[in-house]
């Protein structure tokens, strides 16, 4: 049985509640926003309401269905983009479109839909509103959303300087984050293009102006005062704090703050008495914390903090009371947590042990493998300073053995899959006297399974090196440390490039390397099974082949647990059943006493992820490369135009006997001349001066003349046509010369030069001025040219097709259809290279139901005519897609006028046995018959 009961994309319909005899049962409605305190010593549960959340929820779902009154233009574009489920290749979930709008619903919505709320704050002077999110539900996408909001209206509206900002401050709790968010800058590649979080091109080159700056909490820490310098500074100022925090963006006043992971930002009560030691066994760094806050306080004293907003999976602070008693956020808006991302598939299903066949615990008659620090003789054995080679725990073996026999089990089942990267085992330790005994445990072989016996691919994080990493300073020296984890990136089975890239890092910069990369190909983690780490691993570390985790560690809260927890539960793929839902992935878990968890007995064990496939540009196939411009509209421009009937033309006659070419001189005296000193001009002997190229350039000139005064378009256009139409003339069979003699090109051309004044009127004569329509594209300026050497390698569990007449590794078939057009296109001699449009970005904009709307052609075919083939596989006859087709039939034809990019053809397959006939059509195609069209 799966606990996925809910789409992703679609408002909960249905929980899980507890049932009788220990079983879940199904009750029809949404999860109430609540959060659990489980209490691991007295095996005690209580749950408490988020009843400010569940308000607003009744608020804003009627705002919603009365079409969100109060919001800008600017807003109603964006959330009617946001929820058109076709404007983008994923819809976005649920919870990202209900975190963004509730954030709206506060700052747009009408006063009447708020009445009788009131949000608390932390006790400071600036609005902070927090987002609660699960791991895994997609706290960035809804950054991005934040940011395209906020901006886009400040541009528009400047002066509601209240409610909208361009100036955007993002603080990470570390550097793994920061550089993940990176991709919250709206430059090319980034989320904004990427999901089309944008209706039009012209609000997307508006959200250029956005003022963007990603920092680690750390920046906001005070200056440190260096104690033997001479001249004495003091402290420094708060404009001076500012300045040097926000840089660029200290010009901007009524900034918006977005705290990522915002756990690690809250305002100490005074009245809290809380020790540092309580703090950290909750997981909570209390000096982190607090300069966070007393930094961003400094800022708005000086800049004005417009208001903040948190985005935190767990956003808790200790309350100084019991250790087991946590504080959630006075200031959270909406809930999606662990349990609903659970049942909405978005993360794996974490499945704790319920019973074993060894005597349980007394008290909670629970497995003792559930909580296993509790148990008295581990907790006191890894709370000592024990030598490296000390044996564990019984217990604590007895569990690697039956986790490593399970892990065993999915790593077999993995490599028969195909899979690149093996399943890992992630341990979380009390201290790092612990994790190096684990380590040695596994590294000396005592470990059961020899499997587990594999120095190059267990790593240890050295917490201190962890954090001197997080902060960009370098940790004390250790070279035993910095040798293993050198011996990791040697055994992994990537490029010697990388390797010796990797290798030349820092110990600090290399660790982060490794440990950021986990399961990821091509990179130092690729090939680690084993991960040893004290307390937690650094927000933003979401290897997703995480697939067992042991707890040896205090559990003294849930959110404790979901934390850990947190650190296994990215999916691998996202591949859905028959009712739209998404496949279960699991992740087993011993000694971490998470409530929140598949607990039934039995089932079927977790299946191995799909094999990923590396799609990538091979760059020894750049003769393959595929090239096109990034189009954002094409306008139809009426200009006046010269026309000429070459049909009814009549033909214009050149006499040679009227038309001397050469004459002879003699000297002449009194009427008489002396015939033996003739001398001759011959214009034969001046080909110079008779050239086609200047004859069309003098008659274009004479007719110029003749018309410009009466030309309702530019004379540089009118210049352009009569240059072309005087040298179709003077090529054509109308201009005859009945004289096969005076038919030589040189003398043909003479002729033409002494009777350029009748050429000119007999040309003129026939030529009538109309208004035409042109197509005319405009370019994306940013990025005018597209081509398949700029796309960005990417994995699927997808099956492929290895290419060989591609500029891309491999052909992803997202149908059998496809697969078909992939080897037609292999085995044509008059198919020069393809490729498939997927994370290549080419696309044609059209318009349908009122809003912009993005097409993109499945294929892009090089033809050895030199036409590239626009080809749409697996066409279906509907008006939107009709409403596709006349956009692309006028990209084609815009293109092909303009020129520059040769020519071009698109065309629909409706079945599979079409695609031969549409390549044979358009690679016998002519290319002059393509501009003959054009012209007329």
């Amino acid at each position: 049985m799966s606990l996925i009961i809910n789409k992703p994309w679609e408002c909960p319909q249905q929980h899980w509640v507890d049932g009788t005899g220990g079983q879940l049962k199904i009750k029809p409605e949404r999860r109430p926003a609540s959060y659990e305190v489980f209490d691991a010593r007295t095996n005690t549960k209580r749950v408490h309401d988020l009843d400010l959340v569940n308000t607003i929820r009744e608020r804003s779902d009627q705002w919603r269905a009365d079409g969100w009154p109060g919001v800008t233009i600017v807003t109603r574009k964006l959330l009617e983009h946001w929820y058109d489920q076709e404007a983008r290749q994923h819809p976005f979930y649920f919870c990202q479109l209900e975190a963004i709008e509730t954030l709206i619903w506060w700052v747009e919505g009408l006063a009447a839909y708020k009445q009788g709320i009131f949000i608390p704050g932390d006790g400071g002077d600036w609005q902070r509103l927090c987002n609660k999110m699960a791991t895994g539900a997609g706290k960035t996408m809804v950054m991005a959303m934040v940011i395209t909001w906020q901006v886009l209206n400040a541009v528009t509206y400047p002066k509601r300087n209240k409610d909208f900002s361009r100036a955007v401050f993002i603080v990470a709790p570390g550097l793994t984050v920061k550089e993940r968010l990176q991709v919250l800058r709206p430059s090319e590649g980034s989320y904004y293009d990427e999901f089309n979080l944008c209706p039009s091109e012209a609000l997307r080159q508006k959200l250029n102006q956005a003022e963007i700056l990603i920092e680690n909490w750390h920046t906001l820490m005070p200056l440190k005062e260096v104690d033997r310098s001479v001249v004495k500074k003091g402290r420094e100022s708060d404009e001076a704090f500012t300045r040097r925090v926000l840089g660029n963006l200290a010009a901007h006043k009524d900034i918006i703050v977005i705290n990522d992971e915002a756990h690690h930002a809250y305002r100490k009560p005074p009245e809290v008495k809380i020790s540092k030691k309580d703090a950290a066994e909750q997981g909570i760094d209390l000096d982190e914390a607090t300069r966070w806050i007393e930094g961003l306080d400094r800022i708005h004293k000086t800049r004005r903090i417009q208001r903040c907003f948190d985005l935190s999976a767990t956003p808790f602070a200790p309350t100084g009371k019991k250790s087991t008693e946590i504080a959630l956020f006075d200031w959270i808006v909406s809930d999606f947590g662990l349990n609903d991302a659970i049942e909405a598939g978005l993360v794996k299903t974490p499945r704790v042990v319920v019973r074993d066949d060894a005597i349980p615990d007394a008290k909670t008659l629970r497995s003792k493998l559930y909580h296993l620090y509790r148990e008295d003789s581990v907790h006191q054995d890894l709370n000592r300073k024990a030598e490296l080679h000390e044996a564990l725990p019984k217990l604590v073996q007895d569990a690697y053995t039956l986790l490593g026999a399970d892990w065993r089990e999915t790593r077999a089942r993995w490599q028969e899959a195909g899979h690149h990267s093996p399943p890992v085992m992630l341990t979380v330790c009390n201290r790092t006297e612990t994790a190096a005994r684990i380590e040695h445990y596994f590294n000396r072989g005592d470990a059961h399974w020899p499997e587990l016996s594999a120095p190059t691919r267990t790593l240890r994080v050295d917490s201190k090196v962890l954090e001197k990493a997080e902060i960009g300073e370098s940790a004390s020296s250790d070279k035993d440390y910095e040798a293993r984890l050198n011996a990791i990136v040697g055994a992994a089975d990537i490029p010697p490039t990388i390797r010796n890239e990797i290798r030349s890092l820092k110990k600090e910069d290399l660790l982060r390397e490794i440990i950021d990369n986990v399961g990821k190909r091509g990179t130092g983690g690729q090939d680690l099974q084993n991960v040893v780490s004290v307390q937690m691993l650094s927000e933003g570390w979401d290897a997703k082949n995480v697939t067992h985790i042991m707890g040896l560690r205090a559990f003294t809260s849930q959110l404790l647990c979901e934390q850990v927890v947190g650190r296994g539960l990215r999916r691998v793929s996202y591949d859905t059943d028959e009712n739209g839902l998404f496949l279960p992935e699991y992740v087993n878990v011993f000694g971490v006493p998470l409530s929140i968890s598949e607990t039934a007995a039995g089932g079927e064990p977790p299946p191995p992820p799909k094999p990923t496939t590396q799609i990538e540009v091979v760059p020894d196939r750049a003769h393959l490369e595929l090239k096109w411009p990034n189009v954002l509209r094409v306008e139809t421009v009426v200009k006046p135009e010269l026309a000429i009937d070459w049909n009814k033309i009549q033909p214009l006659v050149l006499d040679p006997a009227s038309t001397p070419i050469s004459a002879e001189l003699a000297p002449a005296l009194g009427g008489a001349t002396d015939m033996g000193k003739v001398t001759a001009i011959d214009l034969e002997e001046l080909p110079d001066g008779f050239r086609l190229q200047r004859l069309v350039f003098q008659a274009a000139r004479k007719a110029f003349a003749e018309l410009s005064h009466g030309f309702n378009g530019t004379h540089e256009y009118l210049a352009a046509q009569l240059v072309r139409i005087v040298e179709a003339f003077m090529k054509s069979d109308r201009l005859e010369i009945p004289s096969l003699f005076h038919a030589e090109p040189l003398r043909r051309r003479i002729l033409i030069a002494l009777n350029i004044d009748r050429v000119v009127q007999h040309v003129l004569s026939n030529v009538t001025e109309q208004n035409t329509q042109r197509l005319t594209p405009v370019y994306d300026e940013e990025s005018p040219i597209g081509t398949t050497g700029l796309m960005r390698t990417w994995y699927t569990t997808k099956p492929c097709f290895p290419t060989t007449k591609s500029h891309i590794s491999h052909l992803v078939g997202d149908s059998a259809w496809e697969g078909h057009a992939a080897n037609v296109f292999e085995k044509r001699d008059d198919v020069l290279a393809y490729a498939k449009n997927d994370h290549l970005g080419f696309k044609v904009f059209y318009m349908w139901a009122g809003s912009r709307r993005r097409y993109a052609p499945d294929f892009l075919v090089l033809l050895a005519n030199g036409m590239t083939l626009l080809l749409e596989i697996k066409g279906t006859d509907s008006p939107q897609n009709r409403a596709k087709h006349a956009t692309l039939d006028e990209w084609v034809a815009a293109m092909n006028m303009t020129g520059g990019f040769g020519l071009w053809a698109w065309d629909v397959a409706f079945n599979p046995n079409e695609v031969e006939d549409i390549v044979t059509k358009h690679a016998t195609t002519p290319q002059h018959t393509i501009r003959h069209s054009l012209m007329n």
